[in-house]
């Protein structure tokens, strides 16, 4: 049967810009790489420094704290010099990280490494996410920015992958660490090739570079370009914002969801599970970390499995929709996995209920808070301040991360392992209220019809 002129057209654009969105999106394995790849590697690096719970928060902790600098530098980098530019500039910094880590000769070396690696993750988790929004199709932007969110689980299966491979391994972790530089440099050479943000060159005055990029990922020849164009030119203006412009009554409102989910997204206990996994298998019982990395590999897997569904079903259902069932099912998964640390519990029956209650976990997390997140903050805020307020959610989505991996072990001292994950899951139940009540349903609307939602939300 042939196919017609325009329906080729058609096809030939939707594989254009998901080839975009494939590649833009691996910065989120710079992101998902170093996060699996410390929790392996810990568990060596603490008896060869002699750190205590303190200092080994500290290395783990030293990514977020960097990261919340690498997004303030987006903030003000994204309008001035443009979303694929910084995305470039995110690799190379992490690539510096990576091989500093690789060879650190001490603990205070090791720290300062993971802060640059930090910088480089935190600029491309701030601009990575608007670029895809603002190249993608309104109907597909949901599954194409979760590209991002994918490839962070991505990343975090290949570094339990590399961690087990390198577990009996002579300084096993500096291979491990410095191994994260194979990502950077892949996106390093696959972003030069991609087009620029239509709606940044709108900024900068510049229409026939943003018609040309709009070319490069829309069917050819149809109107639908023209409407784009001048649906950009009316929330368009010149690249004057300042931070006082964050207080605009409906930039307000969207940072009310976008920094409440980012917050959320952390003090949930993520960032417990995928940085302490396999510390926290041992704790069931099993003595072998190779063991542990190994049972780990089980969380990474489900992690790239269900963030693979959220691809398919988050412009089918909707983001309230998947944010209720996923943020249901992190609680119940919370809840199961302090029992699993009861007092008296048999050791086999521990180690099943933790395995089980983290794959649930993940798998909740996965189709909700994971990707949503990244999704809602990148595509609620007007164009006009897009920048800063997506980094500022951001920021603050990595100062929690920070604060969640420094106090964990902390936590577990003072509440036993039960206390802490209960504690963690009465927070799930407060991000059930929170969604119910602030977070919009933005499914198949465009940007700029997002933007009328907090426009009228201002104005009651």
């Amino acid at each position: 049967m042939a196919v017609s002129g325009s329906e080729a057209s058609v096809a030939k654009a939707r594989r254009n810009v998901t080839i975009t969105a494939a590649i833009a999106g691996l910065a989120g394995l710079l992101f998902g790489y170093d996060t699996g790849i410390i929790a392996g590697a810990l568990l060596t690096i603490t008896p060869e420094f002699g750190l205590n719970s303190l200092q080994a928060g500290m290395v783990v902790g030293a990514v977020p704290i960097g990261a919340v600098g690498g997004a303030w530098f987006a903030s003000r980098g994204a309008d001035r010099y443009g979303r694929r530019s910084l995305i470039l500039l995110s690799a190379a910094i992490f690539i510096v990280g990576a091989i500093g880590s690789a060879v650190a000769a001490d603990s205070f070396i090791l720290i300062v490494s993971r802060v640059v690696i930090g910088l480089g993750i935190g600029v491309a988790s701030a601009v990575t996410p608007v670029y895809i929004s603002e190249v993608a199709p309104s109907e597909m932007r949901g599954s194409l920015v979760t590209f991002f969110q994918l490839a962070v689980t991505v990343g975090i299966l290949a570094a339990y992958l590399v961690g087990y491979a390198f577990t009996d391994v002579n300084e096993g972790w500096r291979w491990m660490l410095g191994l994260g530089a194979v990502p950077a440099l892949i996106l390093a050479v696959g972003i030069v090739r991609l087009p620029r943000s239509p709606r940044w060159l709108m900024m900068q005055g510049d229409e026939q570079g943003a018609r040309a990029a709009l070319e490069r990922v829309r069917p050819a020849g149809t109107e639908a370009i023209d409407l784009e164009i001048q649906e950009i030119q009316s929330t368009t203006s010149p690249d004057t914002s300042r931070w006082k412009d964050l207080r605009q009554p409906a930039v307000k409102a969207a940072l009310l969801v976008g920094i409440g989910l980012a917050i959320l997204q952390q003090i949930t206990g993520i960032n417990t599970v995928i940085y302490y996994a396999p510390t926290i298998i041992q704790s069931t019982g099993i003595d072998s970390a190779g063991s542990a990395i190994l049972a780990s590999l089980g969380v990474g897997i489900i992690n790239v499995l269900m963030t693979v569904v959220a691809l398919r079903l988050l412009d089918q259902v909707g983001r309230r929709t998947l944010l209720f069932i996923g943020v249901s099912g992190m609680s119940l998964s919370l809840f199961a996995l302090g029992v699993a640390f009861v007092s008296g519990m048999p050791e086999t029956v521990s180690t099943l209920l933790a395995i089980g209650s983290l794959m649930l976990f993940v798998s909740s997390f996965a189709i909700s808070l994971g990707p949503i997140f990244w999704l809602l903050n990148a595509e609620i805020y007007p164009l006009s301040v897009r920048g800063k307020a997506a980094a500022a959610g951001t920021m603050t989505n990595w100062f929690f991360n920070f604060l969640v991996s420094l106090t964990f072990l902390g936590l577990i001292e003072l509440l036993t392992e039960t206390g802490a994950f209960w504690f963690y899951g009465t927070i799930g139940l407060v991000t059930l209220w929170f969604c119910w009540k602030f977070v919009p349903e933005t499914k198949g609307k465009t940007l700029e019809q997002i933007d009328a939602i907090f426009e009228r939300r201002a104005k009651n």
